[in-house]
């Protein structure tokens, strides 16, 4: 018979052997796991100065990406980092940096520019009046403008009238309108523009899209508009008649700067604007409303002079839009290339009335 104690010697060994082992790895200091430099101090400002979260803000406010379940774009930036606009001196954050623009410099100065302009035309009126014909009305008209351009002119007129005034109350309103009106009425007026701001908007760039391609034939620059020009303040402050073809150079002016350019800025910023589910960054809505309102104080200002010129401010120029007709005597002294244009039969708009314009050179034509 084998002799068991080798065996039971052996496994008595290895169980010593396992003991000791585990003894020593209980007794060694355990590895301790990587902890973040930003947690370990948020944990120990949490002990030393419960309910301080400085550190904590310290780190949104750097405009890094941190973590978040909820993917998109800037959705890991909670505050955006340091910027600074056009004539701020100190950076601060981008948002911060942009309201401060906004109801600091493009408040200030787009309002100063606005009411000036509004001032000097009244001023204007008052002191010289309208600007009126020199001749005598014969009562022959001539049509200036048809149907469908009357209509596109004035789609798009009351759209931007619409859209000039719901922007003013909204940049302006609070100064202006609240301290007279109060808070509930302002509210609702505000609330009123903003929608109508929003729909009317997609109205105004179609209906600029068929005002541009019906009147660009006629807006065409010609050398003839240079010397309307250099006589600009004589034919305005004075009255002095200046051949122009359909459009004068300051209508082109109006037209190419206006109603083309200024209108390109406006559109194109307010559909960035108008639709944020496109995904762009705050720094693109930004910067977009930043073009927006800069180029629609601008528009606003010249429109404020075309329309006084096209209502109080020229004897007869209201009449042509809204019947589309003027009377001889008027298209010879405003506008005697396309008078004479027209009465050669070049262009149409002979006959536009009951006992309409006649050919040139017809006994009762001839001026005294």
């Amino acid at each position: 018979m084998k002799n068991p104690s080798g065996p039971r010697r052996l496994l008595i060994g290895l169980a010593a052997m396992a003991a000791a082992s585990l003894v020593q790895a209980q007794g060694q200091p355990q590895p301790q796991p990587a902890v973040d430099g930003t947690a370990a101090e948020q944990r120990q400002q949490t002990q030393l100065q419960p309910g301080n979260n400085a550190p904590v803000w310290r780190e949104v406010h750097s405009g890094e990406a941190n973590y978040t379940s909820i993917k998109g774009r800037e959705t890991e930036v909670l505050i955006q980092p340091q910027a600074r606009f056009s004539g701020q001196k100190s950076f601060t954050t981008a948002g911060e940096a942009w309201r401060k623009f906004r109801n600091g410099t493009v408040s200030f100065y787009g309002g100063w520019l606005v009411a000036l302009v509004a001032l000097a035309l009244a001023a204007v009126y008052f002191a010289k009046g309208p600007i009126k014909l020199s001749g005598k009305p014969t009562g022959r008209m001539i049509e200036r403008f048809n149907s469908p351009e009357r209509v596109a002119h004035w789609c798009m007129g009351i759209s931007f009238v619409v859209l000039g005034a719901s922007g003013l109350v909204m940049l302006f309103g609070k100064y202006v309108l609240l301290p007279v009106i109060g808070y509930t009425l302002f509210g609702w007026l505000t609330a009123l523009g903003k929608n109508l701001h929003n729909f009317v908007g997609p109205f105004f760039i179609l209906s600029t899209i068929v005002f541009v391609v019906m009147y660009v034939r006629d807006n065409l620059p010609k050398l003839v508009d240079f010397d309307w020009l250099f006589k600009a303040y004589a034919v305005l402050m004075r009255g002095e008649h200046v051949p122009s073809g359909r459009f004068n150079a300051g209508e082109k002016g109006w037209f190419w700067v206006g109603v083309v350019g200024l209108s390109i800025i406006v559109s194109v910023s307010g559909v960035v604007l108008l639709f944020p589910n496109f995904d762009q960054p705050r720094a693109t809505m930004q910067y977009a409303w930043i073009w927006h309102a800069s180029a629609a104080i601008l528009f606003i200002s010249m429109s404020l002079f075309h329309i006084y010129m096209g209502t109080i401010g020229m004897e007869g120029a209201y009449r042509a839009m809204r019947d589309g007709v003027v009377d001889e005597t008027w298209a010879k002294e405003h506008h005697s290339l396309w008078y004479d244009e027209v009465m050669s039969g070049k262009r149409p708009g002979r006959g536009a009335a009951a006992g309409g314009a006649v050919p040139a050179g017809a006994p009762h034509q001839k001026q005294e």
